[in-house]
């Protein structure tokens, strides 16, 4: 004989109504699950999800970014976004800003390297695409320009990424697409030439804008 259904007892039928689906979170504090965003520390990421996690007895809405080219995940407190300079990504009019900016001629200051080193990287990590251009217009060198130290070309690489990544996501276009107008519009800016280059380096750092000493000086009033 084939056995009575058990009934569910009243206990049991409660605790399965409570198991129901976890709240999907989808936007938190402008920024939307899929967007494509910029991480100042990082450069150009993408919101995989809004998660909720319980840390020491108190909730906490977490923003789920992935760095793909890095092949790194970072999780976010929704509540933190201001301190970090999380940003969405640039109009495309301040995108043409930046590029404009390539156009102009290089600003070096007087000064030692390792402290220009350390404003380079500050642009750099500032998450300002404007900043960000002044560094690649400042560190690029043509073909009939001396080579780039080490370090330079390690800020210059590091900068240019962050640009180019960012051209990519707003103009729909590949990275490589990206650092070929970057490219385009550094081949129109007034290039120094190689003795004028290689004097300045035998006298220590220079000022290459018109302005020479005047505009270092305002640069570091600035």
């Amino acid at each position: 004989m084939a056995g009575k259904p058990v009934a569910k007892s009243p206990a049991k039928a409660a605790a399965l109504r409570v198991e129901e689906p976890k709240k999907v979170l989808t936007q938190r504090q402008g920024f939307k699950t899929n967007e494509f965003v910029v991480y100042p520390a990082h450069g150009v990421g993408q919101i995989l999800a809004i998660e909720e996690q319980e840390i020491a007895g108190a909730k906490l809405e977490l923003f789920v970014i992935n760095f793909m080219k890095d092949k790194m995940t970072l999780r976010v407190p929704t509540a933190k976004i201001a301190n970090v300079g999380m940003r969405k990504l640039s109009e495309p009019g301040l995108v043409k800003r930046a590029l404009e900016t390539l156009k102009g001629r290089a600003r070096i200051k007087r000064t030692m390297w390792s402290r220009r080193a350390q404003e380079y990287e500050a642009k750099i990590n500032s998450g300002d695409i404007v900043a960000i251009a002044e560094v690649v217009r400042d560190l690029y060198r043509s073909e009939s320009q001396p080579e780039q130290s080490y370090s330079e070309r390690q800020l210059y690489e590091a900068a240019l990424d962050r640009l180019s990544r960012e051209i990519a996501v707003v103009q729909h276009v590949t990275e490589t697409e990206a650092v070929k107008e970057i490219e385009g519009q550094l081949a129109k800016s007034p290039r120094r030439g190689a003795k004028a280059e290689a004097d300045a380096e035998a006298d220590g750092d220079i000022d290459a804008d018109a302005d020479g000493d005047d505009a270092a000086v305002a640069d570091e009033a600035a």
